[in-house]
Parts: C-alpha cells; structure tokens; sequence
C-alpha cells in the first residue's frame, strides 16, 4: 500500500497520521481527538513524536524530542551549533528545553482556509523531522560531550547528497 493512496478530504489530520502510524507499524498513543504521540526508533536515538491539530489557527503542529541534558559549561557552544543547526534547516526549527532536558524539533504545517493536509505531506513532515534529528544528534553530542568547537562538530552532520555515485 502507498500512503499516497489515503483520501484525505474527510479525515480530521489525526486520524491521517494514526493511519500512517498503524501503517508503518511505530508505536503510537492517540492522548486526545486533536492529539496524538509516537515513539519512531532512529540509529542515535529514539525519537518522541506529537502532532497536534490546533483548530482556532488552522494548523497541525508538530515536535520531535529526543535527551539533552549538556553540562552548564557547553551550552555556548551548544547554543552555538543550535544557531548554525537552524541556518541549515528549513523544515523546523531545533531548541533546547532545559528544563525538561530535551532537544526539539519544531514545525506547524498551516492549513487555513479549510485546506486538508494530504496523508503524502503529513509523513513529509514527520519523515524531515527524524531525518533532521538523526542528521545533527552526533553535532550536539560532539560539542556537549566531546570538547568540540562548534565548528568541528557541525563537520559530522552530513549534507545532502545530490548526483548518482
């Protein structure tokens, strides 16, 4: 089945992204009707997943977390990579949540004026959001554990590739 046979005009953005849940088998709890979490297992870490339909602005929002509890001394440089992190990514934003000691991945997907989110755009997002984490979690490690600069530790995050090989 591809997910790009899901019809999308009746379904409520929750109910899309629990069919793509059940679909590719993550582990997923529906919290509310406008609310769903989901843990999806990546290579550095197990990432955390919620989106949420926000009906007064029209916009599905979601945040992917992962552990970051950096020693008090590396934030600098942390916040550092973050900045540089976020120059290089254009679907979300990264930030730091100290107090829950929690990196995060953030992005909202508007759909004003009754527009329906397509199943196709709705795995786009969460599909970015685990790339994006697993692209700079070894950045973050390296600058808060390894006594990198953050310009050594921007090296590891890989660009994209373009070209066949």
């Amino acid at each position: 089945m591809n997910t790009t046979e899901i019809t999308t005009d009746d379904f409520h953005p929750i109910d899309i992204v629990e069919h793509l849940a059940h679909f590719h088998e993550w582990d997923f709890d529906r919290v509310a009707d406008d609310q769903i979490a989901m843990i999806i297992d990546g290579a550095w870490a197990n990432y955390a997943l919620s989106l949420a339909w926000h009906p007064h602005d029209e916009t599905l929002r979601m945040i992917c977390t992962f552990d970051m509890d950096p020693p008090e001394d590396r934030l600098p440089a942390l916040y550092d990579v973050l900045n540089r992190t976020n120059d290089k990514n254009w679907t979300g934003a990264f930030s730091l949540w100290r107090e829950q000691s929690m990196m995060v991945c953030r992005y909202g997907l508007n759909l004003t004026g009754g527009a329906a989110a397509s199943a196709m755009q709705i795995e786009d997002i969460v599909s970015a959001a685990v790339v994006a984490c697993e692209r700079y979690y070894p950045a973050f490690q390296l600058v808060c554990w390894g006594d990198s600069t953050a310009e050594e530790s921007m090296k590891v995050a890989m660009e994209d590739a373009y070209g066949r090989a």
